[in-house]
């Protein structure tokens, strides 16, 4: 392959890598009234950013406690430990880009033995007062939007032919910008609307088999 083919899968993590939102578990089960602000979030009342900085802020418990419930909550779909494995036998570059929080993703990949996994996330500070989130993007600049466009736009720009995996509302604006896209759930809805050619996929040895003739 040339270096003008290189290629990199750009992935999200929470209801993609994992069955369910972790974030949306542990808002339930430690946070405040948070659904009215993600619903203004799904209404592109307020952003990605604005909501989880509101929405956390409400969460007071210590990093330990969540993490226990992160790590006893989060299913895996089945065959990310394949996909990671059949990235690096075919020299493509796996980097997951999430709205979620960095302390979890950590925990998570920690636990299923795929800490080497290169991850951009939400950067976490606990606090009694609550918890206080920032996404920073590629340039070191803190973002209140876009923060997974960033990283899309940043791997194109780098000359890589990029493969998006994703799930939610906020994966078609980067999805949008990439060569292929892999979609379920919201994110597979959206593309159908927009006529986004997509490839439906349930569980990533479905997406694996489809990259063997790309």
């Amino acid at each position: 392959m040339s270096e003008s083919q290189k290629t990199l899968i750009q992935c999200d993590f929470d209801g993609t890598i994992t069955k369910a939102d972790v974030s949306f578990v542990l808002l339930d089960a430690f946070g405040g009234d948070w659904r009215e602000m993600h619903r203004d979030y799904e209404r592109n009342k307020i952003t990605v950013g604005r909501f989880n900085q509101a929405a956390f802020a409400t969460v007071k418990s210590d990093r330990e406690t969540l993490t226990r419930l992160a790590l006893r909550q989060a299913e895996i779909r089945p065959g990310f430990p394949e996909m990671v494995d059949y990235c690096r036998q075919r020299d493509f570059r796996f980097v997951i880009v999430s709205n979620g929080l960095d302390f979890y993703i950590e925990a998570i990949l920690k636990d299923i033995g795929l800490n080497h996994v290169a991850y951009h996330a939400a950067e976490t500070v606990f606090d009694p007062a609550g918890l206080k989130v920032r996404y920073v993007g590629p340039d070191g600049n803190t973002l209140d939007n876009d923060f997974k466009v960033a990283y899309a736009d940043l791997f194109v720009s780098q000359g890589y032919r990029v493969a998006y995996i994703g799930n939610g509302v906020s994966d078609f604006p980067p999805a949008s910008r990439c060569q292929r896209v892999f979609a379920v759930d919201s994110l597979l809805a959206r593309c159908q609307r927009e006529n986004l050619e997509c490839t439906p996929f349930t569980d990533f040895h479905q997406v694996i088999s489809a990259l063997e003739s790309w």
